[in-house]
C-alpha cells in the first residue's frame, strides 16, 4: 500500500471533511450509509496525529461503540496505516494506539460514567438515539478541557429530540448536512435508488437519507412517531374494504388532487382496525379519469363500496362514478363540519394504534405530518381528507357487515 491510501482528504467527500472556522463542536448530520462513521474515525486519526492524547467515544451503547467506532470497517481499528492503529483493551474500555494516545469508551445509557475523566478530543456517535443525549452530552463536555483547543465532533442520522435542536442554535457549533447519495460508490449498487424510489422527498427521506433536521409542524394533528407506529408490525387479512374519494371541485390544470385511498378494516368492538391498504391520489383529473381510477381500486380490492364525499359535486359525483362503472356501489357522504375537527377522531384513533399502514404512502404522511398547523402550506390536503372518510366509515360509522366472497 502507498501513502496515497490512507491519505483521507484525497479519498473523502466533500461532506466527510470538517468545516473551517473556530467551532467547539462539529455536528454532522447524514443519511443512512452517508460516511458518517468514517467522518468521525478518520477525524480523532488527524487529532491524534496532531498531538491529542486523551480521546473520549461516547456511544449509544458499548457494544455500539465495539462494534461500529472501534470494530466496524470503518472503525477506528481498521483505518489508517496498519502500524498507527490502535489496540483494544476490552477489560478496561480502552483503546491504545502506538504513539501512546489513549481512548476511552462511554456508553450514553450511563451518563455519570463520564464524571471524572478529562479529554482533549471526543467523538460522539448517533447522537439522536442516546438514551440520554442532554445529560450525556453536558457530562461529557464538562470534560473537554485538556489540551488547547478542546473539541468534539458529533455524527448522527437527525432525529427531532430536544437535545439536538438545541445544538442547532449554538454559536461554538458547526452544522453540516451529508446525504446518502454523496457515498454511493461505498454503498451496494442499486441501494440508494431504491431507497430513493420508496422514500425520496417524504419526510422520513429527508430525515434518513438526506439528514435534514426535520421538525413536526406545531398543531399538526399526526406526528412522524405516529406515522411510524402505524407503518410497523404485521397487518390482519380484512374483512371488510372500502375505497374512500375527496373529488376535485373542477378537472381544470390548475384543479386540486383527487384523494382516493383503499382502506380495510378487521377484528371487531375496541380491537376493531382500520388497514391503509392503498393511497391512488392524483391530480389534476378530469372527472372521468378519476372515476375511471376508483372503479379500478374497487375491481382491484375487490372492495365492497365506494364512499365520496359530494359537497362539492353533489348528485353529479355518484352519477360520475356511476358512469365509470354502472352498478358501483356508491355511498356519498357530506361535511357538515371542518376539515380539522373530523380528522382530531381519526389522529386520535392512530394514536390508540388502531390504525395501520399496510406500505409507506410518503406523499400521504406529509400531508398527514402537516395537516393542522398554522404555518402549513398545505393547498388542499386531498389525501388527508379521503383517509379521514375511510377511516371514519370503517371504525367511527356503524360497522359494515362481514364481507362474502364468491366463489
Amino acid at each position: 500500500m502507498t501513502e496515497l491510501d490512507h491519505d483521507w482528504p484525497f479519498w473523502a467527500h466533500s461532506g466527510q471533511l470538517p468545516p473551517d472556522g473556530g467551532w467547539n463542536i462539529w455536528l454532522f448530520m447524514g443519511g443512512r450509509g452517508a460516511g458518517k462513521t468514517r467522518a468521525g474515525a478518520e477525524w480523532i486519526r488527524a487529532r491524534i496525529e496532531s498531538g491529542c492524547r486523551r480521546i473520549g467515544l461516547v456511544a449509544p451503547t458499548l457494544n455500539d461503540a465495539r462494534e461500529v467506532m472501534i470494530g466496524g470497517p470503518s472503525g477506528l481499528a481498521n483505518i489508517g496505516p496498519p502500524d498507527h492503529r490502535p489496540r483494544f483493551e476490552s477489560s478496561r474500555r480502552r483503546l491504545i494506539w502506538p504513539n501512546g494516545a489513549e481512548g476511552y469508551v462511554f456508553s450514553a445509557e450511563d451518563p455519570d460514567s463520564l464524571r471524572g475523566p478529562q479529554f482533549d478530543t471526543a467523538w460522539a456517535d448517533e447522537f439522536a438515539a442516546w438514551s440520554y443525549p442532554q445529560a450525556t452530552l453536558d457530562t461529557l463536555r464538562m470534560g473537554l478541557r485538556l489540551g488547547t483547543e478542546p473539541r468534539l465532533v458529533i455524527t448522527t442520522t437527525p432525529r427531532p429530540i430536544p437535545a439536538l435542536k438545541a445544538l442547532t442554535g449554538q454559536a461554538d457549533v458547526a452544522i453540516t448536512h451529508t446525504p446518502t447519495r454523496e457515498n454511493a460508490g461505498n454503498l451496494a449498487a442499486g441501494f440508494v435508488a431504491a431507497m430513493q424510489a420508496s422514500y425520496g422527498g417524504s419526510l422520513l427521506g429527508r430525515q434518513e437519507l438526506d439528514g435534514i433536521l426535520i421538525e413536526d409542524p406545531e398543531g399538526a394533528l399526526w406526528t412522524r412517531k405516529d406515522i411510524e407506529n402505524a407503518c410497523g408490525g404485521e397487518t390482519a387479512d380484512p374483512h371488510r374494504i372500502i375505497v374512500a374519494v375527496d373529488p376535485p371541485a373542477t378537472g381544470q390544470v390548475h384543479a386540486d388532487e383527487c384523494g382516493i385511498i383503499v382502506a380495510g378494516a378487521s377484528g371487531e368492538g375496541r380491537d376493531r382496525t382500520a388497514i391503509i391498504l392503498a393511497d391512488r391520489s392524483f391530480g389534476p383529473a378530469k372527472p372521468s379519469a378519476w372515476a375511471e381510477a376508483v372503479a379500478a381500486a374497487f375491481d382491484g380490492f375487490e372492495a365492497d363500496c365506494v364512499v365520496a364525499e359530494a359537497n362539492q359535486g353533489g348528485d353529479m359525483v355518484g352519477a360520475v362514478l356511476k358512469a365509470a362503472r354502472p352498478g358501483l356501489p356508491v355511498r356519498l357522504v357530506h361535511a357538515s363540519r371542518g376539515k380539522r375537527i373530523r380528522a382530531e377522531p381519526v389522529a386520535a384513533l392512530y394514536s390508540a394504534g388502531r390504525v395501520k399502514h399496510a406500505g409507506r404512502f410518503t406523499a400521504l404522511e406529509d400531508q398527514m405530518c402537516a395537516f393542522g398547523a398554522p404555518a402549513s402550506r398545505l393547498k388542499s390536503p386531498d389525501r388527508v381528507d379521503a383517509l379521514v372518510w375511510a377511516v371514519s366509515e370503517l371504525l367511527l360509522n356503524r360497522p359494515g357487515l362481514p364481507r362474502l366472497r364468491h366463489l
